[in-house]
């Protein structure tokens, strides 16, 4: 029986006021993404096993819920939305060349220990923009993260944007093997400088370019990193990255959201799939990140459609426990309102609901049991988030009661 009732470990349930405040910021959220001009797509819960493999780059597949279906196929709950948002790109928008903006909500599952709070599933929310590799593309998906934060209630947090492209550039001037390769990247994440130090001394590689990537996982902070990062390297393409990272700067000033922006030439992505700028929103409250996105110009190509792409997600558990934690109110109002009557006139009861609903009020009609009295009713109501209570006592006593101030007030029903 024990387990009947509870969940599974990794998942929860969301319920009265919490259910409420969540639900508020989602629409909040999705107001952000249609002011921007995203429309909605839904994809399905779970899809076949090659949508999320080891070749789109990823969640790992020992970290995903897999099953078959009765033909024998492997399919899997979606562990992210970016490569089930890209497939579904590829195929009804195949033919389109301008670009494509689109946002979603849903849940995702990831199949892990559930450490440190992290739930195995998820409530995602995010924004994808196809057919668009300019830098302006870029600005406008962290001018997003940054109005999503914003409209959430925070005032406190960073958004901090990477460039996969300069590591990688001189990763391969260095020519280093994959075990190496994987090994730094591990290094670099956590921000092991010592250990990245260590492992680079023992590789035959220049020394300038060693110092290079040692200096790496040191490379954050607000804009000036970006010119430290200019002087350490002659390669072109991390170069080139560097100045795109500049001229994002410059459209995100242009949005008045300098101030929430710093940069980490660390950051580092477990998924393989970003190919250019990458970015976490952090504030505290919270150890995991908030939102997180990046460039993805190769992954539509795995499902058949060459577009650059990139998009961003908002975790709903890390923005909620972030609010809770610095004490930002979400503003739910409780406006349901209880009509509670004696079982006697019922009809006037329904009338009088019929009528209010129609207005666009919430009503929930409760009848008066023979063994409660009032108390219980208001009780009930501040249990279950009711603003008032309309008590049809008699026929020609009808009486409001406000459940926040305790206020009664007898009111006249027109015939």
């Amino acid at each position: 029986m024990d387990r009947l009732i509870h969940t599974p470990e990794g998942v929860r349930d969301v319920y009265n006021q919490e259910c409420a405040k969540k639900m508020f910021l989602q629409n909040k959220i999705e107001k952000v993404f249609h002011a921007y001009g995203y429309q909605d797509i839904e994809t399905p819960t779970f899809e076949y096993f090659d949508v999320f493999s080891r070749e789109v780059g990823t969640t790992p597949s020992k970290d995903l819920y897999k099953f078959f279906d009765r033909e024998g196929n492997t399919l899997v709950l979606r562990p992210d939305f970016t490569p089930s948002v890209a497939r579904a790109a590829s195929m009804y928008f195949m033919d389109e060349s301008m670009p494509i903006r689109l946002c979603y909500r849903g849940s995702s599952f990831v199949n892990n220990y559930s450490y440190r709070g992290r739930l195995r599933e998820s409530t995602q929310m995010g924004v994808e923009l196809l057919n668009d590799d300019s830098p302006m593309a870029d600005a406008e998906i962290i001018a997003m993260t940054v109005k999503v934060m914003l409209d959430a209630g925070l005032r406190e947090f960073q958004v901090s944007i990477g460039h996969n492209e300069y590591f990688k550039a001189l990763a391969r001037e260095a020519n280093l093997d994959e075990e190496h390769l994987m090994e730094l990247r591990e290094l670099i994440s956590i921000k092991n400088q010592f250990g990245a130090m260590e492992l680079l001394e023992g590789l035959a590689i220049r020394e300038d370019l060693r110092k290079a990537i040692s200096e790496v996982p040191k490379m954050f902070g607000t804009v000036e990193v970006l010119e430290k990062a200019r002087g350490l390297t002659s390669n072109p393409a991390a170069l080139e990255a560097v100045t795109r990272l500049k001229t994002i700067y410059e459209i995100l000033k242009d949005y008045g959201y300098e101030k929430y922006i710093s940069f980490d030439f660390g950051l580092l992505s477990k998924f393989r799939y970003y190919t250019g700028v990458i970015f976490q929103a952090f504030t505290y409250g919270t150890g995991e990140p908030i939102a997180k996105g990046g460039r993805y110009d190769h992954l539509l190509e795995h499902f058949g459609k060459k577009a650059p792409a990139i998009g961003f997600c908002i975790v709903m558990e890390s923005l909620m426990n972030a609010l809770e934690r610095q004490k930002i109110e979400i503003p739910v109002l409780n406006t349901r309102t209880m009509i509670l009557y004696p079982d006697f006139l019922q009809p006037m009861a329904v009338k009088l609901a019929v009528d209010h609903r129609r207005k666009g009020m919430d009503i929930a009609l409760v009848c008066f049991a023979r063994d409660k009295v009032l108390a219980d009713y208001k009780e009930y109501g501040r249990r279950n988030q009711f603003g008032g209570i309309v008590y049809i006592q008699k026929r020609d006593c009808v009486l409001a009661i406000n459940l926040s101030t305790d206020d009664v007030q007898q009111i006249e029903l027109n015939d």
